[in-house]
């Protein structure tokens, strides 16, 4: 299989649809946002006529309230590549959700089921007093695992301390005692967008005035209408959770942009440092696509050949 990554804004749709058009190959969705039905605009999901024919798996495959886990979306990508590995087909990984690529990749350690009100305070907490006061807490709780994590990761902070308070077992335990699920042995080329951070902070810029232009106060408008808790994963994703600081009469809609722009770039840049990490990793900007073109077809003739 292959994964095209980067950062939000990179221009990852347009190479993905140019690569399978012309390699044949089906577009596998690694956007966390992406997966839920009725967050279109905001996660910049392509419409169906930008699609181009080309088959997209993992689109729309669940509600918002209904979380979307790493493991969930594994088993789903394994699905996936052994119905296009029938078929002769090559399935292409593509978004910036750095877990799901190594979710896919490496497999994960089994958590246990973690109690999803215990989630929703600490997410509560979140909202009130910052990251700061609950990173200490895993600071105390997990260390060892909190040596991994950096004060602004929301999610993997918020993880730790949901799993320990659950289970009564820290997760670096967890992650100690159970090695990760066997992966199917893929071969994998790994491709992944760069653009210098002022090109990058102006591509952002625009996209999210887009979005505005194009219907995500309406779209954060409706999913607002319907009551869904705003501790969900779904309900906390950039962008959104601007507009609705704005429709709940926090600000005006410009300081919502604003806000929106710049969480935006924050988030970009916490996937650039998650991506420069991934091992193997073939670098290339928007003008060097011709190079992406050239890697994916040695690749994929080298795997017919060894196939035959």
């Amino acid at each position: 299989m292959i994964f095209l990554m980067g950062a939000t804004a990179t221009g990852k749709t347009d190479l993905a649809l140019e690569l399978a058009e012309r390699f044949s190959m089906e577009i596998v969705n690694a956007d966390s946002v992406q997966v839920y039905r009725g967050m279109d605009i905001g996660s910049a999901k392509p419409a169906l006529e930008e699609r181009r024919g080309v088959v997209h798996h993992l689109l729309d495959v669940a509600e918002p309230d209904d979380p979307y886990s790493a493991g969930r979306f594994r088993r789903a990508v394994v699905e996936v590549a052994e119905d296009c590995r029938s078929r002769g087909v090559v399935p292409m990984l593509v978004g910036g959700t750095g877990l799901y690529f190594r979710a896919v990749e490496h497999g994960l350690a089994p958590t246990p089921p973690v109690d999803e009100a215990i989630r929703r305070r600490l997410e509560r907490q979140a909202d009130k007093e910052g990251l700061l006061g609950l990173h200490a807490q895993l600071v105390k709780v997990d260390p060892q695992f909190a040596r991994k994590v950096t004060t602004g990761d929301r999610q993997r902070i918020v993880r730790g301390l949901v799993v320990a308070e659950s289970s009564g077992r820290i997760l670096s335990a967890w992650q100690q005692d159970q090695p990760p699920t066997p992966r199917p042995k893929y071969s994998i080329l790994k491709l992944a967008i760069h653009l210098p951070k002022i090109q990058l902070w102006e591509r952002i810029e625009q996209r999210f005035k887009q979005m505005v232009e194009s219907g995500l106060v309406e779209e954060a408008t409706a999913l607002r209408n319907r009551g869904l808790d705003r501790a969900l994963p779904a309900m906390k994703s950039v962008g959104y959770r601007q507009i609705f600081d704005y429709l709940d009469g926090r600000g005006s809609l410009e300081e919502a942009i604003q806000r929106g722009i710049y969480a935006t770039r924050q988030y970009a840049k916490r996937q650039g440092t998650w991506l420069r990490k991934v091992e193997g990793v073939h670098w290339f900007s928007n003008d060097e696509r011709e190079q992406a073109i050239q890697l994916t077809e040695a690749f994929l003739s080298k795997e017919r050949d060894m196939g035959k």
